[in-house]
């Protein structure tokens, strides 16, 4: 196979169900052969990444993580996608044993909020606790000269729950949870725009979107930077 990317999922599984179904209809095809060529690794076994940046002696995903990149890598794609936030603790280590690029989440969601919220000043994350303490964001989001408003705690317990105890654990969306822990960010933080900084918040935002809050969900920013350049790489190599 030509022309084609590769996706290192699995973190979790819904999660990565929800990125290919935004991928493949964000794609604008008319017929098999106009959607898109891609590798997708379903390591549903990868240790949480949260659990390990808080507390480093939990298993470290970064160990099946790497093999992935270099089993992959022998493949020679155009580029790799990751789509778990978290996982992009160990970006830099990551893309150190590959020369194929891998795509950078953060960056590109922090990097498409002029297109989302054009005025916005005060950004706000919500994320796994794991994203909040690694800061992956945080610098991203102030280097950008937006105002950085990360939750409280309760709004912190509140998105670890709706993660874990729900989708993840139950494969289930508290659609009134979701809502309120965005009416939170924006209503009682004063956030122009918020950034869903976790995968399973994309599948809370896929599933619970009936709502007026303004979101960036890095999920389908991810997406559609793979759509760019996987149809840009396609068309050079006609």
């Amino acid at each position: 196979m030509k022309n084609f990317f590769t996706i290192i999922g699995g973190m979790g599984t819904e999660a990565t169900e929800t990125f290919v179904h935004i991928l493949n209809e964000r794609t604008h095809a008319t017929n098999d052969q106009e959607y898109l060529n891609y590798i997708l690794v379903n390591h549903s076994t990868v240790p949480d990444r949260t659990d390990y940046i808080l507390d480093h002696s939990k298993p470290n995903p970064f160990t099946p993580l790497a093999e992935d990149i270099q089993q992959q890598s022998a493949l020679n794609p155009d580029f790799f996608a990751i789509p778990c936030n978290t996982a992009h603790y160990f970006y830099d280590d990551l893309q150190n044993l590959t020369d194929i690029p891998i795509l950078n989440m953060p960056k590109e969601t922090v990097a498409a909020i002029k297109d989302y919220a054009p005025n916005a000043k005060r950004v706000g994350l919500i994320a796994t606790k794991g994203t909040l303490h690694d800061k992956i964001y945080d610098n991203e989001i102030t280097n950008a000269g937006y105002e950085l408003v990360k939750p409280t705690e309760k709004i912190a317990d509140q998105t670890m729950s709706l993660i874990y105890d729900d989708i993840k654990a139950k494969n289930y969306v508290d659609e009134s949870l979701y809502h309120l822990i965005l009416s939170q960010m924006v209503e009682n933080l004063k956030c122009d725009i918020v950034i869903l900084g976790c995968t399973e918040l994309s599948v809370a935002q896929q599933r619970a979107c009936n709502h007026d809050y303004p979101v960036i969900d890095a999920q389908t920013v991810l997406a559609d930077k793979c759509i760019e350049l996987a149809k840009n790489n396609r068309d050079k190599n006609k």
